[in-house]
């Protein structure tokens, strides 16, 4: 579908470059003196309005974000940012009422992590992957030697991030952020990356209309926010400009940088698929208890093939979907790539991704795909349960984290069930 769009022209003049003439008469913030000739506004905007009503409102809209940007584009010159990046990126700035529905939207049902994997971990991607290492071979591998990160993990995250660059996102950078930042639930979050994106515009590393990425302001091929952009992005090929949406070498060598700045240990693996033994405590599923895999084997914890497990000084068992899907013994390596996206099935699918590129196997054991995944009004219902039965969740709000997730245990075990902390329609029921 379209997006919807209010564009801003921001006539540049000698005396106030940043004010519209149609805001002239009502505001002259940041200028030496108001225009000498008055300059009549132009008729309302009737972009993005209803037509059932009157225009004015989206005019009214318009003058407030025309006088954010002005307020901002004075923080950012006290910031260092030159007048010259203040007109190229906001002459033509837009807000994108779409931008707001998306940040806004908290979906009422959200995928099983079997179904997120179906579509990552897909033949299409798979082969598509391991044609790319094959063809960027000479590109990837020194960058991969150079900063320790293997080159299947570097590919496997630009297949996940645009689908090895075919998807970069088509919405600005500098109106997506602007629109945050104006109207957004994260002002001060998206100022800050809407003043890191103009620090870019100002080091000449892209321009403007090639600044393009996601409605939340992610960018290039490897989706890299503004801010991490500054701190970690590489000119690999050494023209100057540090380049993620069109310079493969740069986006390789930034993603590993990335990685490699985060925590990435060069050996060991992400992680490894496991066979828990049958008395196995699933409570011991848990990201905060971390221990050597020699103390796992000694619990009896096996690879799916009986080799030994991976050398992992810390490491902690996975079960992504309860005690009855698939189990992981993961590391270091594991908890990296989720400082890149904090998201458990975003990194097991580029865990096990790379570990397909590399030739290894795919998961073996069967996901549990008759369980009914919980929706956000079904959570809130189980949260709200378990509190009034003194099973503390935190504040009930349909959003599954570490405090629900120990709340859901103490109740499992109470129950006399796996106390594997996964949420589940029969706990739910049990309680209701």
């Amino acid at each position: 579908m379209e997006q919807m769009q209010i564009p801003f022209h921001f006539p540049v003049s000698a005396r106030c470059w940043l004010v519209p003439a149609w805001l002239a008469i009502v505001s002259v913030a940041g200028c030496a003196s108001a225009p000498s000739v008055e300059t009549q506004a132009p008729p309302a905007s009737t972009v993005g309005a209803n037509p059932t009503r009157a225009g004015s409102i989206d005019v009214e809209h318009s003058q407030k974000f025309a006088r954010w940007v002005l307020e901002f584009s004075t923080t950012a010159r006290a910031a260092g940012i030159d007048e010259a990046t203040l007109r190229s990126a906001f002459d033509d700035v837009h807000f994108i009422p779409r931008v707001i529905e998306l940040d806004s939207a908290q979906p009422e049902f959200t995928r099983t992590v079997w179904d997120y994997l179906d579509s990552a971990l897909s033949t299409r991607r798979i082969a598509r992957g391991r044609d790319k290492l094959l063809q960027l071979h000479p590109v990837v591998e020194p960058i991969a030697a150079r900063y320790g990160v293997p080159a299947e993990v570097l590919v496997a995250i630009w297949g996940m991030e645009s689908n090895f660059g075919s998807n970069v996102g088509d919405i600005p950078t500098i109106d997506a952020l602007a629109t945050l930042g104006f109207e957004g639930r994260r002002e001060q979050w998206a100022r800050g990356q809407l003043l890191a994106a103009l620090r870019i515009l100002q080091n000449r590393d892209i321009d403007r209309a090639q600044m393009m990425g996601s409605w939340a302001g992610a960018m290039g091929q490897t989706q890299f926010l503004p801010s991490n952009f500054l701190a970690y992005a590489v000119d690999a090929d050494a023209d100057g400009r540090r380049d993620i949406w069109n310079s493969l070498a740069d986006v390789m060598a930034s993603t590993a940088n990335f990685l490699a700045s985060s925590g990435w240990q060069v050996g060991p693996p992400w992680g490894v698929e496991v066979r828990l033994p049958p008395d196995f405590d699933y409570a011991r599923a848990d990201a905060d208890l971390r221990q050597p895999t020699t103390q796992w084997m000694d619990e009896g914890v096996q690879t799916m093939d009986g080799a030994p497990l991976p050398a992992l000084a810390d490491s902690s068992i996975l079960l992504p979907a309860g005690a009855r899907g698939p189990a992981f013994l993961v590391g270091p390596n594991f908890r990296t790539i989720l400082r890149y996206n904090n998201s458990t099935s975003y990194a097991l699918a580029v865990g096990l991704l790379a570990q397909q590129l590399a030739g290894g196997p795919a998961t073996q054991a069967p996901w549990p795909r008759d369980l009914q995944l919980l929706s956000r009004s079904q959570l809130l219902a189980l949260q709200t349960a378990l509190k009034e039965r003194g099973f503390d969740t935190g504040t009930p709000d349909g959003m599954m984290g570490p405090a629900t997730q120990r709340g859901v245990r103490r109740c499992q075990r109470s129950l006399g069930l796996p106390a594997d902390g996964y949420p589940t329609l029969d706990l739910l029921q049990r309680l209701q």
